[in-house]
């Protein structure tokens, strides 16, 4: 057991070209080079090496190498500066869960199309739990789930353009959380906070699963707070 893993997630936040590149990263830059060739920027053969080069490429660092002498690419950097999450919510968080997934010698699974609300608990004994966020309608900007885990096993999964954060350790246990950082302003970004007590926490990115209903969240937030002003 590594009892040195809790220091992964104090890590500084990588640079934005060090992240792992997202197909939806990769889609932006082959949009860039499917401009530049109908312009004439680009030969055929030249278009044909570049996206082989994209499709293979895999931190944003790399992708960015393939347009960087192409003038929309500059534009895209002339956007406003990206901000990481914070290692901790900023959010007014209630103490009290919205649901809790409990498995004791049993197993216990939360998964497909459901509203993640702002704070979730999850508690493994001698049993296994799994959590899974990437089909999930996220109501909330921030989300924090605490999760322990005594001789259990807790897995949690995320959509790829979302933010992750881990704060806990493990006591003769693995806590492990992949930082996960989204390039949109407005993605969710999930806390997870807890311990491994002689078992498993542990939670990822799903590859391929995207949070699809940003732009929709954001506006029914600003709906809310319209029609709570006019009801004064």
């Amino acid at each position: 057991m590594d009892l040195q893993k809790p220091a992964r997630t104090q890590d500084a936040t990588p640079s934005v070209s060090a992240l792992r590149a997202s197909d939806a990263d990769r889609d932006r830059v082959a949009d860039i080079l499917r401009e530049a060739l109908a312009e004439g920027r680009l030969t055929a053969d030249e278009h044909a090496e570049r996206v082989d080069g994209v499709l293979n490429a895999k931190t944003v660092g790399e992708l960015e190498v393939f347009i960087q002498d192409l003038p929309a690419a500059h534009q895209h950097a002339s956007r406003a500066a990206y901000t990481p999450a914070p290692p901790r919510p900023t959010d007014d968080i209630p103490s009290e869960s919205d649901a809790n997934v409990v498995a004791v010698f049993s197993s216990a699974v939360r998964r497909g199309r459901w509203r993640a609300g702002r704070r979730m608990h999850a508690y493994s004994i001698f049993g296994s739990v799994e959590i899974d966020l990437s089909e999930a309608i996220f109501e909330y900007q921030q989300v924090v789930i605490k999760a322990v885990s005594v001789f259990g096993d807790i897995q949690i999964r995320v959509p790829e353009n979302v933010s992750l954060r881990g704060t806990g350790g493990g006591v003769l246990g693995n806590f492990d959380v992949a930082t996960l950082d989204s390039t949109e302003t407005d993605a969710p970004v999930v806390y997870i906070d807890g311990w491994a007590v002689l078992g498993n926490v542990e939670a990822r990115p799903r590859r391929g699963k995207l949070v699809s209903d940003i732009l929709e969240r954001v506006q029914d937030k600003v709906e809310r707070k319209l029609r709570k002003h006019l009801d004064r």
